[in-house]
This record gives structure tokens, sequence and C-alpha cells, in this order.
């Protein structure tokens, strides 16, 4: 029996280069695959493979002092789900763009970040304050087209490297005063953008303690998550139920559907979000006109005229 795990820490790492050779060591002798990234301000981390050899490779980790109280996060899948293992040291944990240079990492985790909340204390904030709690999602854009937390806000970020820009601008002013609720897949992002958020003059900020997994363990899709969860392996999506909402919307025909697939050009590495009836044409597997070889732009607008 396989599975996939999901986890990060925020601990101070002295010596990111000679962790980052630990756990490549160790992962390889556990016949896992997944990608990790070391910076000198923790472990982020998904790796698939054998149930045994995830909790060895669980044991293991917990060995390294600041690691101990990992949050771990079990989910469908398996070691094929990975083309390969990846464990890289760089400077970000996070892809934010320099945005290690704006919070600081102790032994409790990030400094000055947001209130963590259990999924359900997340409800009890809702059940006493009402219309006073937001939820801002800390993912990028695409992500929220097929899943996301009822009326949420939804920044325009295409990266990660967009959201200082984002909370510079003046949009979510009306919100600053209100109780906000960051969230992304796993909670690593929201560490961050918690941190960055409150920084940039919002009073009361809270995150959800394990991110969208955790909550979706708890209550599936009968709580306030709608739609399916976006992930960065082969399985692409994860549903929580077997009742889950498809939101999202071919951008074709508009037919409901959760499915993204890759641009049909090699060098685009933007996403189509396409119902199963028009990914068996061709021509629309393309991000845009511009992607697309000028042959096949020409056959698609003389098929429209028909």
């Amino acid at each position: 029996m396989q599975k996939i795990l999901l986890y990060y820490k925020f601990t101070p790492i002295p010596d990111p280069e000679a962790v980052k050779l630990w756990q490549k060591s160790l992962c390889e002798g556990l016949n896992l695959r997944g990608r990790i990234l070391v910076s000198r301000h923790g472990l982020n981390g998904t790796v698939g493979g054998d149930i045994e050899d995830l909790k060895a490779y669980v044991k293991a980790t917990k060995q390294y002092a600041g690691f101990r109280d990992i949050v771990w996060k079990w989910s469908e899948g398996s070691r094929d789900d990975f083309p390969r293992l990846s464990v890289r040291a760089r400077r970000e944990l996070v892809g934010f763009k320099n945005s290690d240079d704006e919070f600081e990492v102790d032994e409790n985790g990030v400094v000055g970040g947001g209130t963590h909340l259990k999924p359900a204390q997340v409800h009890e904030l809702i059940e006493k304050y009402g219309d006073d709690v937001v939820f801002f999602d800390g993912r990028n854009a695409h992500e929220a087209k097929i899943g996301k937390f009822k009326n949420a806000v939804v920044p325009n970020t295409t990266t990660s490297r967009d959201f200082i820009a984002e909370l510079e601008s003046d949009k979510y002013d009306d919100i600053k005063n209100k109780k906000v609720i960051t969230y992304c897949t796993g909670g690593i992002r929201c560490e961050v953008i918690s941190s960055m958020m409150k920084k940039r003059g919002f009073k009361d900020i809270y995150q959800i303690d394990g991110g969208i997994v955790k909550y979706g363990e708890a209550y599936g899709d009968d709580g306030l998550w709608e739609g399916s969860l976006r992930v960065f392996d082969k399985r692409m999506t994860v549903n929580f139920s077997d009742h889950t909402a498809v939101i999202g919307s071919c951008v074709h025909c508009g037919a409901s559907t959760s499915n993204f697939e890759n641009c049909a050009d090699p060098s685009c590495n933007e996403l189509v979000l396409i119902c199963d009836t028009c990914k068996k044409t061709p021509a629309l597997l393309y991000h845009s006109p511009a992607c697309r070889p000028k042959s096949t732009v020409v056959a698609q607008q003389g098929k429209l005229k028909e």
C-alpha cells in the first residue's frame, strides 16, 4: 500500500546543504520519490512511496531536533505520481521573491505570523463573528478556479512572487480591519503571507493549521470548502469525498470541469482548464493562440467558420 506525505517546518537550519544530503540519502534508501526543499528557514516536502517506508522516513526525520513536531499530512497517491526524487537547497523555502528578508524564523516557527486555527476553530470563529470573517486565498489564482473556500477573496496572482505587489495595492483596504483567515494547500505559504499581511496593515490575521488538506480531512465536502484541490504532481487534483462539487468552467465551452491540462506548447508553462469533450480537439489544448503553430490556428479558424 502506498501513500503521499506532505509536510513543512519553519525552523533555523545552520547548514542547509548538509540537511539536503541527509534527506536525499534517506529517501533514496527508502525508495521514495517527490520534491524536498531545504533552506536556512526550514524544510518543505512532498514524497510518495510504500506506507511502511514513509513511516520509517517520518521516524528518521524526527530525529533532527527542529523537525520533531512536524505536522505530517497523509494523502492518497503513490511513488509513481512523481517522475523522480528531487532534493534541493535554496535561498527561499517558499518562492515569494526575496520574502525571506521580510520575516524571521526561530525555534517556534515564523515570528509574527497569523494565529493558527484548527479546522473546528475556523467554524467557531465564523459562528461568533459572521460576516466580519473573510477567507483570503494564499495560492495562485488558477488554483482557486476549481476549488476554494466559500466567498473567499482570491488575489490576482499568477505566481507567488505576485503577492507582495497585491498586498501593497489598495485592493484589500476594506478587509484590513476584519478577521482574515488565510489558507493554502498545506499551510506553508500562509506562514509567510500572514506575516507579510500584518506588516502591511492587516489587523487580525489567522491561518488554517495544516491548510486545505487538514481541513478536507476533517470536513470533506460537508463544510466551508467547495470544489477540488489543485496539487502539483501527476494527480493534478484531489477530491475530499464522492460528492465533490465541480466549480470550474471549461475555457472554451463553459462546461463544468476541474480538469487541467498542460499547454501543448512545450515552451509554455501555463495550464488549460478544459472539459473532456474539448480536450479531444488538439487545437484547443493550447493556452493561447500565440502558443499554437500557425497552421493549427488557421485550421481552427476555418473550422469555426463552417
